[in-house]
């Protein structure tokens, strides 16, 4: 029963540990600010009916 019981225990703290750290992961995620979304290299466009 001894065994039994330190399997459950370990079987329970294994699985707590690894939701803290998915849910540890997703607010690390979280917390990183969003990067701008600029290109960096911009062409000029021709106006209409020019010719190159």
């Amino acid at each position: 029963m001894p065994r039994l019981l330190a399997a459950t225990v370990t079987v329970v703290a294994a699985a707590a540990l690894a939701v803290g750290a998915a849910l540890g992961a997703v607010a690390l995620l979280r917390a990183t600010p969003e990067q701008p979304d600029t290109p960096l290299i911009t062409y000029e466009q021709a106006a209409e009916g020019s010719t190159p």
